[in-house]
């Protein structure tokens, strides 16, 4: 996902220093994960919303916010970083407590932050903002603060969030929606869609910035479950292609009819998904 060089030393702005080769060696794990328990990684078009398929975040500093529907978000997330930008370095907050046990992850851009704490919260403000001074970074934050249905109405994110934009100078704030509905398939899909990127700084107060990334994750989620609900693979742009069928007898079985009438096997029970 980053630039293939040597070991980032450690920054005098709070982000710790970030392992190349341990981050490419964690997402061949993930992919492979992803591929195994998810039909497909599925990015929403822009289509009638005349949005691009992703936004063009430029050079400077960025920060995505996303709604948090489960586990599966953090490596959703690196995922699909490592497929629209592969040149950023990854940062994002998780809880201090859980990154005492796998402390390996702090160098791959996991930063501990503690939950529900001053203390935590005055660490999520400076790591966002030593994110906001790289060029070369995305800083990825599970606004909602904990795991939320992704249907749930009215979306309500963390006013750290809105600290952040208003503090940061330069750069852009990018919504992201996800969800992990299932279609026709045995394994779920891993859906992600993006909204419009905002410039960050002190047009709006903490309150007000608040309030605005609120609507427009809501309006992004609101966006993708429509699309969701279609079950129509080609309002998506497949990102990784995961596992597809039953396998074991079923499939035999399917195979030997396929057989029988002369046609090609295929696995999935929707047909081959386009691009």
């Amino acid at each position: 996902m980053a630039a293939k060089q040597r070991d980032a030393p450690d920054h005098e702005e709070g982000l710790p220093p970030f392992s190349h080769w341990l981050h490419h060696w964690f997402m061949l794990f993930v992919r492979r994960f992803i591929r195994r328990h998810f039909h497909a990684l599925r990015l929403l078009r822009g289509g009638d919303a005349g949005l691009p398929d992703h936004p063009d975040i430029g050079q400077g500093p960025v920060i995505i916010y996303t709604n948090h529907p489960g586990w599966w978000d953090p490596l959703v997330f690196f995922t699909t970083a490592d497929q629209l930008w592969p040149e950023r370095l990854n940062y994002g907050p998780i809880d201090a407590a859980a990154l005492e046990k796998y402390r390996f992850m702090e160098r791959i851009g996991f930063v501990g932050v503690e939950h529900g704490t001053w203390r935590g919260s005055a660490r999520f403000l400076r790591v966002a903002k030593a994110a906001g001074k790289r060029g070369d970074v995305i800083f990825w934050v599970t606004a909602q603060g904990e795991f939320a249905d992704p249907r749930q109405r009215p979306v309500e994110i963390r006013a750290g969030v809105g600290h952040a934009a208003h503090t940061n100078r330069g750069g852009v704030i990018v919504p992201m929606a996800v969800e992990y509905p299932f279609w026709s398939e045995r394994l779920p899909e891993a859906l992600v869609g993006f909204g419009p990127a905002l410039p960050m700084g002190p047009q709006f107060d903490a309150r007000e910035w608040t309030q605005i990334l609120a609507e427009h994750l809501e309006q992004t989620q609101d966006r993708l479950a429509a699309a969701a609900r279609r079950r129509d693979p080609a309002a998506f742009r497949s990102l990784l292609t995961g596992t597809v069928g039953v396998g074991g007898v079923y499939d035999f079985g399917r195979k030997l009819r396929a057989w029988a009438r002369g046609e090609q096997f295929d696995a999935s029970h929707g047909g081959r998904d386009g691009d």
